[in-house]
Parts: C-alpha cells; sequence; structure tokens
C-alpha cells in the first residue's frame, strides 16, 4: 500500500505542533507528510535577515524542519544546534527567562544558527527550495518542508480599533509581527504583493496529497495566508485530497473576540470554494459543540472531538494526543 500523502499547512508553533503530532502517527501509519510554510515573518531574527539580506524569512521554515528531525542522536543535536539562539556577547547566566538584549554592534545576538544556516545555503545552492531539502537532509527530516511562495510577502490587515482610544475607527495594520499582536479586531487580511506566485513543489505536493491539514496556529498570520496565494489556493479547491481543520484551544490576540464557529466561517470567507471533511477539536475548548458542529457542516465537515490539550493547563496542543486524535481521522477509508 502507497503512504499516506499529508500536507500541512501553517507557520511557527502551531504547525510545529501539527508537524510533530503526525510524527507521532508514523507507528501506526505509513505517512508522506509535507509541511507548507507561510512566508510573511518579519520580526526577530528572521526579520532582520529579511530586512538587511532579502530572501525568505527562515524562522517559520527553520521551525518545521525541526519539528519533522530524525531520531538519530547526531540528528537530535543538529536540531538542537538549528534551535541554538546566540546570547549578546560578555558573560550570560546559566538561564535566561528573558529575550536576550541585543548589544549595539552585536551582529550574532538574537539570531538562531538554523536561521543563518538556512539564508546561507539559500545563497550557496541560489534557490530557498533546495536549501531546505539540503537542510532536511542534514536533519534526517521525516519528510519534506516547502515555502508556500519563493518571495517573501507581506501580512496587511484592516484592523477595527488598532488605536484603543479609537475604538471604532478602521485602520491598516502592517507586518506580520504587528498583525498578531494587534488589539483591535480584524476586518480584513491581504497580501503584499497580492498575488505571489506559489511555489511550485508545494502545488504539486497538493494537488498529489491524500489530505490537507489546516491549523492549529496563528489564524490571520500562519493559517488564512495559504488561502490568499492565487496558485495555492486553486491547488487546494481542485486537490482530490480529503481536507482536516484542527481548531486552536484559545483565541490569540490577533484572533481576540473570534470565536471558533468564526474561526471557521472565515475560511470560507477567504476560500470560499473550499470544502473540509472533519473538524478537529478539543472538546474542552469547544464547550458547547452546537454552534462549532453547525459551521463545521456548513463547509461539508464533521465534527471530531478529542481531548488533544497538554494536561498542564496552559493553551498548548500535544503531539502524542493529537497524533492520536489524528490516526482514525487519516486511516479513514484506507
Amino acid at each position: 500500500m502507497t503512504p499516506t500523502r499529508v500536507v500541512a499547512f501553517g507557520g511557527g508553533h502551531g504547525l510545529s505542533a501539527s508537524l510533530r503530532a503526525l510524527r507521532h502517527c508514523v507507528p501506526e501509519l505509513d505517512l508522506d507528510i509535507t509541511a507548507v510554510v507561510t512566508v510573511g515573518d518579519d520580526g526577530g531574527s528572521s526579520g532582520r535577515l529579511r530586512a538587511e539580506r532579502g530572501g525568505l524569512p527562515p524562522g517559520d521554515l527553520r521551525q518545521a524542519l525541526v519539528a519533522l528531525a530524525g531520531d538519530h542522536p547526531a540528528t537530535r543535536r543538529s536540531a538542537a544546534l538549528f534551535q541554538h539562539r546566540f546570547p549578546a556577547a560578555g558573560p550570560q547566566p546559566p538561564t535566561l527567562a528573558a529575550p536576550v538584549p541585543i548589544a549595539v554592534g552585536d551582529s550574532l545576538a538574537g539570531h538562531a544558527v538554523g536561521n543563518l544556516l538556512l539564508h546561507g545555503l539559500t545563497e550557496l545552492l541560489g534557490d530557498p527550495v533546495a536549501a531546505l531539502d539540503h537542510a532536511g537532509a542534514m536533519l534526517g527530516a521525516v519528510g519534506r518542508v516547502l515555502p508556500m511562495s519563493r518571495q517573501p510577502v507581506g501580512i496587511e490587515a484592516r484592523v477595527r480599533g488598532a488605536d484603543p482610544e479609537h475604538p471604532d475607527e478602521v485602520s491598516t495594520v502592517r507586518g506580520q509581527h504587528q498583525v498578531a499582536v494587534t488589539s483591535g479586531t480584524v476586518e480584513s487580511l491581504r497580501l503584499n504583493p497580492s498575488a505571489p506566485a506559489a511555489c511550485a513543489e508545494a502545488v504539486t505536493a497538493v494537488r498529489a496529497a491524500d489530505w490537507l491539514i489546516f491549523g492549529p496556529g496563528s489564524w490571520y498570520t500562519s493559517v488564512l495566508p495559504h488561502l490568499l496565494v492565487p496558485g495555492l489556493a486553486d491547488a487546494i479547491v481542485s486537490s482530490p485530497a480529503r481536507r482536516l481543520v484542527t481548531l486552536n484551544l484559545v483565541a490569540e490576540k490577533e484572533t481576540s473576540g473570534l470565536s471558533l464557529p468564526d474561526h471557521l466561517d472565515t475560511l470560507r470567507r477567504y476560500l470560499p470554494e473550499l470544502k473540509v471533511d472533519r473538524v478537529l477539536a478539543d472538546a474542552t475548548a469547544v464547550g458547547d459543540p452546537a454552534a462549532v458542529e453547525r459551521a463545521a457542516e456548513s463547509l461539508g465537515a464533521r465534527l471530531v472531538l478529542a481531548p488533544v490539550a497538554v494536561l498542564d493547563g496552559t493553551p498548548r496542543h500535544d503531539p502524542a494526543a493529537l497524533g492520536a486524535a489524528l490516526v482514525p481521522v487519516l486511516r479513514a477509508d484506507r
């Protein structure tokens, strides 16, 4: 039997949780995993590299690679190296509870080694996809990581109440970081450029997939941008794959006031032709499931409830629990 081909969309910690969950499925399912990652990050190390040297912001791509890294001790050490972030020059305390301050003239401070490596590989090989494939081989990755586009994008939102002193005023908030931390209500989202070219390898993976997985993650800055890339959106709609949406456990700052049914409604708003087969949510996070069930059904989906959160009460998905919930879903009709 051929492996089940899964394409997971997102960026940052949400996509990382999804990929780690898929790794937990591997003992029971033969999976061919592809991650398609947003390329709008403009904060931190990624933002500095993007502003100073151009190219794709590497941070979310790095996190996806590390989530798929192999289990051999050598590859685990390589994964730890990718995640290592240079502290400011000079003596450092054994543990750092706060972000490392960046000293004037300290060009390495705050950069993750993997970000620099991905940027260097892209310069060396002349192509970000070739760089990601090479980095994946270095990490023994059990899957492939691809950007949603070979060109970096800007994320812009029309936000009501971005200025707390003018709660009814609608203004434009520019940049992924600024949209992610906005205190207002996002009314619309766009990319700049408005129609970036889709990564051809990502389109091919989507068209060949058995399952497409959206979420969890930052809805406006990590999940929805994929639906705004015309070539990728067309492939998502036309693919014979089944589609799964994994809902977040709590609202983030950018989705403050957005209910779980609202999260599903935004998918249809930005890609009206999208049909979904399953919506996976944590039973405790959902509360009364009736409204979520109706929103899922409006997309053509069945709601699946499962305990997928970590047990310490923090709003994070447990990769092992999420993987256990994914197994029967991905196994359907196999």
